[in-house]
């Protein structure tokens, strides 16, 4: 949603008068807001989960996002994919089957908070 609003908005030029008509498009920008409503729902969910299991399994777990991302930006905006990228994205998704593999543990703080 981000990539979709600025895309309306157009480059931004790096001065003054530039950044400030860049902010103002922005700042009404209904895609962009949407964008920063999924990107807190995003923090708020993934810090929850870093609150349960330990960091060394959420966060190649949350990788798969990029696999994801890159799955959507390829049908929402079209964007091309190079075969080299789309390897990348197979190995990151193998990563997480692999770390999925093992089983998630919790600290101690973690457990005694859920207690």
């Amino acid at each position: 949603m981000l990539k979709r609003g600025m895309s309306r908005i157009g480059a931004v030029q790096l001065t003054a008068a530039g950044m400030g008509h860049a902010f103002r498009l922005t700042v009404t920008n209904g895609t962009i807001w949407t964008g920063i409503f999924f990107l807190t729902g995003f923090m708020v969910s993934y810090m929850t989960v870093l609150s349960w299991a330990d960091y060394s399994y959420v966060m190649p777990a949350g990788a798969f996002g990029y696999a994801l991302l890159t799955f959507l930006a390829v049908i929402f905006l079209h964007e091309s994919v190079s075969s080299r990228r789309w390897v990348g994205v197979l190995l990151i998704c193998v990563g997480v089957l692999l770390v999925g593999q093992t089983k998630p543990r919790t600290t101690e703080v973690a457990r005694e908070a859920l207690a």
